[in-house]
């Protein structure tokens, strides 16, 4: 920093504001700043900084290692909006999530003296993990359980599977048959209770739920019953691969979509648009469940933890396309 200073002609202090994003400092010597910073190649220490500060500039992240596109896309935006606020990530991948291998990433991060900690925890056995951790840890769980005591940022899947089966019967079906995802995936309780909610406000019939995970081949096998069942005019799937299977599956059984079966999934995952037809689904917002995760996790920091249990969700959005029409006549 001293050699920042000295290049820029400018005060030790003067280049620390400059790092630090602080309003009362010119531009012109905000550009010669930074000209210098990038001259030199500097780069902030860490370490230096957490002793002066007295907080860490990293955060914890606990998450499955997963390639499922709802917890990576969560994990990416997290690392994205942490790097915007200054802050690096460091992530603990655990196989399970389940209280032992919990509990170790989050002693891991701990040894490290991470400023604090999010866990991006979507099933059951996560719980008992979180309520177990070491008091006064700042800790933001994302899709954790709602009936614990934990701070907990999520996207709001009841009213995205709500709107999705409405959706449907807007179009003219009278029922909407669901796949669900896991049994025991809050994301997956989420989506069934706002379809079920929905045909019960209707006053539809409310078919049995026809379970799976979240993969394509589940919904394929998914589809091949289903196709073979011709009162199945609307399908709406937990995820986007469960709708692709099943869009394999209504093919294959000569049932075409939307003119026979209209089918509706959940993630808008980047491959959705190029599906035949292009999929109707529904957009969890990832970057909003981000940014609102730091700031809880950051508003625990700045009042040492004092801020007691928060909740928020955040609203997904319907995204129409041509996978969707009247049932048949």
């Amino acid at each position: 920093m001293t050699d920042v200073a000295r290049l820029a002609g400018v005060s030790h202090q003067t280049v620390s504001r400059v790092l630090n994003g602080h309003p009362n400092v010119r531009e012109q010597t905000r550009l010669r700043v930074q000209a210098a910073i990038a001259e030199l190649g500097y780069r902030p220490n860490r370490a230096a900084r957490a002793l002066v500060t007295g907080r860490s500039q990293v955060i914890g992240v606990v998450a499955q290692n997963t390639t499922l596109y709802g917890p990576a896309s969560l994990l990416t935006a997290f690392e994205q909006a942490a790097a915007e606020a200054g802050f690096a990530v460091s992530v603990g991948s655990v196989r399970d999530l389940d209280y032992r291998s919990i509990s170790a990433a989050v002693e891991q991060h701990l040894a490290h003296r991470v400023a604090g900690i999010v866990v991006i925890a979507p099933v059951e056995s996560a719980g008992e993990a979180l309520e177990r951790l070491p008091q006064g840890v700042p800790l933001v769980t994302v899709d954790g359980d709602p009936r614990r005591p934990v701070p907990l940022v999520t996207v709001d899947q009841v009213a995205g599977a709500r709107e999705a089966t409405r959706h449907l019967l807007a179009a003219g079906h009278t029922t909407v048959w669901h796949v669900s995802g896991p049994a025991d995936w809050f994301d997956s309780a989420g989506r069934i209770e706002g379809w079920r909610q929905a045909l019960e406000e209707a006053g539809a019939e409310v078919p049995p739920v026809v379970p799976a995970d979240w993969s394509a081949a589940a919904g394929y096998r998914c589809g091949q019953m289903l196709a073979r069942m011709p009162e199945v005019t609307a399908v709406f799937t937990a995820n986007d691969h469960l709708a692709l299977g099943v869009l394999r599956a209504l093919h294959e059984y000569g049932r075409r979509v939307p003119e026979e079966v209209s089918v509706v999934g959940f993630d808008d995952v980047p491959e959705a648009a190029y599906f035949i037809p292009p999929l109707t689904t529904v957009r969890p917002d990832f970057a909003a469940v981000a940014e609102a995760s730091l700031a809880l996790l950051l508003a625990q920091l700045d009042s040492d933890g004092a801020v007691g249990v928060q909740r928020q969700t955040i609203a997904p959005t319907l995204v129409p396309r041509r996978s969707v029409a009247p049932p048949p006549a």
